[in-house]
């Protein structure tokens, strides 16, 4: 089985301010579908978030949703979106101490912190907008009311399209990771075996846990940073960082997946020759 798995923002979506390969997104649909590819979307994007992007970018619709930072599962069976109420189970049972109001009643108060809108939430995503310069403080005072009392973890990332930091409360037993190693495990299959791309913010903890990653060309420098720290912590880490130039792409985004996806051999070469002209 292959498997690849990915974020969406700036990953397989070019949607920051590097220019995108214009064939990447059609190659990449291809390429899954000739190579039997299972494929997983990681994203911070709720449901209706994610449907705008696959219509508004054309990617293809995936085998399997993992959204709101990890928080929900779908799979996309006949045409329809199952969810997955075995998650909600397996969170509950794992992160018993998790409250999304308590947690919400203890940052109120903290300045420079606004929450988001109410389709940005659920039961398991409580989130804020960040004044980005204000990061450090902000994180000192979340720390003092938050920190260790929920079953929770703190991701804390940054939004470069639009200056604004990012606040997210999760259970410790719902993140992007732990969403994936629970549909990998689902699904049978190994971790060493799922390729995972990304490229900012929360990704760093799938990027670091045993799955084999990508780093797309346009990745944060904090993020590159904090997986060449791990990687040098732990050397049996595998993570392929997109240089551009392979088939003539440019490495960003959608072509950084493609090119990380051929390093580790999800896509064939024999399968992604052109068909040949009549």
């Amino acid at each position: 089985m292959k498997i690849l798995a990915t974020d969406l923002d700036r990953t397989l979506l070019p949607n920051g301010s590097w220019e995108g390969d214009s064939e990447a997104i059609p190659m990449f649909n291809k390429l899954t579908i000739d190579n039997d590819v299972l494929v997983i979307y990681v994203t911070g994007r709720n449901l209706a978030l994610a449907e705008k992007a696959i219509k508004e970018y054309g990617v293809r619709y995936p085998d399997i949703l993992c959204g709101d930072v990890g928080t929900s599962i779908r799979k996309f069976v006949n045409g329809e979106w199952q969810f997955d109420e075995g998650w909600v189970e397996h969170v509950k049972k794992a992160s018993p101490r998790w409250d999304a109001a308590a947690i919400r009643d203890a940052v109120a108060t903290i300045a420079a912190v606004r929450e988001q809108e109410i389709e940005h939430l659920n039961q398991f995503k409580q989130s804020y907008y960040v004044e980005h310069e204000k990061k450090k403080q902000v994180l000192r005072e979340v720390d003092k009311r938050v920190k260790g009392k929920y079953d929770e973890v703190i991701v804390y990332s940054f939004d470069s399209l639009d200056g604004k930091g990012l606040l997210d409360f999760l259970p410790a037993s719902a993140t992007k990771q732990t969403a994936l190693e629970y549909v990998v495990d689902e699904l049978g299959a190994q971790k060493e075996n799922v390729v995972f791309c990304g490229d900012s913010g929360n990704d760093i903890f799938p990027l670091t846990a045993g799955f084999r990653g990508v780093l797309v060309r346009n990745a944060d420098d904090q993020l590159v940073n904090n997986v060449q720290r791990a990687m040098n912590d732990s050397p049996g880490l595998e993570v392929y960082f997109a240089k551009g130039g392979f088939k003539g792409l440019n490495g960003y985004y959608t072509s950084g997946v493609i090119e990380g996806a051929y390093h580790y051999g999800i896509f064939s070469e024999a399968v992604a020759k052109p068909e040949a002209q009549v």
